[in-house]
């Protein structure tokens, strides 16, 4: 299966990040022809107010930016794993940060809502409070396409493990996550956490980033970290981007996944944990010393 991963810089201006988004993709499909086109995290806006948030999430379905992925991978003919976008429904002030997938036709093949919400202190001190806008989705989303099986999580849902066990409980051969990594934490953390999500569970790792920067609020400029990349069933690199716009085309196979988890079987040796005794056991500093 082949597939692009579109990586975009984009703004608090949803006509131009669909028009960087657009052209993206063109260009992926005249140049590599993907079976999948994968987009990042708040492909349609990043940055701004949580007010400004707020008035940018937009129908699913309905909303401008549904209906031009819907309506490219309709007329291109190709499935596009649309990165996520701020949803909002009628009546209901609820915003999440979703994913939709499309296939070849233009057919809406389901939604992923981001289930762990960013809410830190990075290290130079700047506040990322995502469920300040946002609520938390609470399902998963698992589809089928060129003979994959592929899962659905969203930038700082790599950080919980839990989440990719349970999708390999389900047999994905691939996870796909658009994200928006911070610079700071993504320098650090990125490429080791892709690289061990796709070694502790044998599927192939696609992770398609934003890169450049955006104006906050406070009129700092916050930096998002890019290198998108595809990371092997067996941990290996086998396509990234650097820290431009850009399109990163990668052909995958099915049988690498086979040949992995042959030769590690751990999806025969993985035992449940959940209801083992735990003991736990408190030593006295003193005894601890003498010993």
């Amino acid at each position: 299966m082949k597939i692009s991963l579109i990586q975009m810089n984009s703004q608090p201006d949803r006509a131009a990040n669909l028009a960087q988004a657009l052209r993206l993709m063109r260009h992926a499909c005249a140049v590599a022809k993907p079976d999948l086109l994968v987009l990042p995290e708040h492909f349609d806006w990043t940055g701004g107010t949580p007010e400004d948030k707020r008035q940018a999430a937009d129908l699913v379905p309905g909303g401008e930016a549904y209906e031009m992925v819907q309506a490219f991978a309709r007329e291109a003919g190709v499935a596009v794993h649309a990165g996520s976008l701020l949803e909002r429904r009628p009546d209901d002030p609820t915003i999440f940060n979703t994913t939709i997938v499309f296939d070849a036709k233009g057919r809406e093949v389901g939604c992923y809502r981001k289930i762990h919400l960013f809410d830190i202190t990075a290290p130079d001190g700047k506040l990322y409070a995502e469920s300040a806008v946002v609520a938390p989705g609470d399902g998963l989303l698992v589809y089928e396409i060129g003979g994959f099986r592929i899962g659905c999580a969203i930038c700082y849902d790599l950080r919980f493990s839990r989440l990719f066990d349970r999708l390999a409980s389900l047999e994905v051969d691939l996870v796909i996550l658009p994200a928006a990594f911070t610079e700071q934490t993504g320098q650090d953390h990125w490429e080791v956490l892709c690289r061990a999500r796709a070694i502790e569970f044998q599927c192939f790792f696609a992770a398609c980033g934003q890169c450049g920067s955006y104006r906050a609020p406070d009129g700092g400029d916050r930096a998002m970290f890019g290198h998108s990349m595809l990371v092997d069933p067996w941990g290996r690199i086998i396509a990234r981007a650097g820290q431009d716009i850009g399109v990163v085309d990668v052909e995958i196979d099915r049988a690498t996944v086979d040949q992995v988890r042959r030769m590690i079987p751990m999806a025969e040796h993985r035992r449940d944990l959940s209801h083992m005794p735990v003991a736990c056991v408190s030593v006295d500093r003193g005894r601890q010393a003498m010993g």
